[in-house]
């Protein structure tokens, strides 16, 4: 198996309770997007997605089960975590205890190298690393699919982290429990190794979830329909792009499909808007990248940082354009990552 979709492990998946099992997942960034959900419960994507998983802002978890406890204990970054992301931990943890047929709490410790909630893909990675860890403790040997269709019941994206590299995520058919078993991401073969350079415009928690976003734009906006059609297109073009290696058919591309679903949020009613002043001077200084001849394009999630793609050998040159396009960001650069996997020697 190709060493983007390895999971590492350091032993049987037993779940005994003194033992601690310690996951880490990157964040993917979709090249084709799926923004909206035909099924809120079942978190079941309206269109399929394609994304790259990166080797940079990765989560550590570490679950640990409490026979005896009182209830489930979520920490995040060292703290307690808040009300929102402590009951979607729980209630994904419900989702493990059913499948194992066990019942003992768990305390969950979370790690972000990323931002949390500032639309750099940290519930991609949190959840694809919780996933591995949960079925670890509680006694589960699930293989990347099951995990990956696991792993979409916390977040859609983080289906996609479970693998490594580029990866497609099936948005399901039908309905029901033959949707929740067909929705599920698997990995896209292709040799190409972009460079991603991220400008982190602002870091800070989003004034708009994602989920509220997606729903909003999906209920009011006129522009929804069209743009989710015109991504089976997007998606097609893109996989054939991969295959080939065609950085520019990528780009522009990705380019589109991103800038269509922010147009789709622009027109939903009133306007969710994600697009800061910064955001529009990055995404001006991409263009003077272009026309000065270095091939760099734009996707952007739902927040206000800017993700660049581009050769490996320009990324100083789109680095320091980025910083001069708005001053005041910083840049971060980012390649191809490796999927979710157990930590070897961390208490398992």
């Amino acid at each position: 198996m190709p060493a983007d979709h390895v999971r590492e492990t350091a032993g049987p998946r037993h779940g005994l309770p003194d033992r601690a099992p310690t996951a880490v997942a990157h964040p993917n960034i979709a090249l084709i997007k799926y923004w909206g959900k035909r099924d809120e419960r079942l978190v079941i994507p309206r269109v399929d997605s394609l994304s790259m998983t990166l080797d940079v802002f990765p989560t550590t978890t570490t679950v640990r089960l409490a026979p005896g406890g009182r209830g489930d204990v979520v920490t995040l970054d060292g703290a307690p975590a808040a009300d929102e992301p402590r009951r979607r931990v729980i209630a994904f943890l419900d989702l493990v205890r059913e499948l194992a047929g066990r019942d003992e709490p768990a305390v969950v410790d979370t790690r972000n190298a990323v931002p949390t909630g500032a639309g750099l893909a940290s519930s991609a990675s949190g959840f694809a690393a919780l996933a591995v860890a949960a079925t670890a403790a509680y006694g589960l040997d699930l293989d990347d699919t099951a995990l990956s269709r696991l792993a979409r019941r916390g977040s859609a994206s983080a289906s996609r982290s479970i693998f490594g590299g580029f990866a497609l995520c099936h948005a399901g058919r039908g309905a029901g429990a033959a949707a929740d078993l067909s929705a599920h991401a698997e990995p896209v073969p292709s040799d190409f190794d972009p460079a991603l350079v991220i400008a982190l415009v602002d870091s800070g928690p989003k004034a708009v979830s994602s989920r509220a976003a997606m729903r909003h734009t999906v209920e009011t906006s006129p522009l929804y329909e069209a743009w989710a059609t015109s991504g089976k297109d997007d998606l097609a073009g893109m996989r054939a792009a991969l295959a080939r290696g065609d950085l520019d058919a990528v780009g522009e591309i990705a380019e589109r499909n991103a800038l269509g679903m922010h147009a789709t949020m622009l027109a939903a009613r009133p306007a969710v808007r994600y697009l800061s002043p910064a955001t529009l001077a990055v995404l001006d200084g991409v263009l003077r990248l272009r026309r000065e001849g270095t091939p760099a394009y734009a996707t952007m999630d739902a927040g206000p940082n800017v993700k660049v793609l581009c050769h490996p050998a320009d990324t100083a040159r789109v680095g320091e354009a980025l910083l001069a396009a708005a001053p005041g960001c910083s840049v971060v650069t980012a390649r191809r990552g490796p999927g979710a996997r157990l930590r070897a020697g961390a208490g398992w």
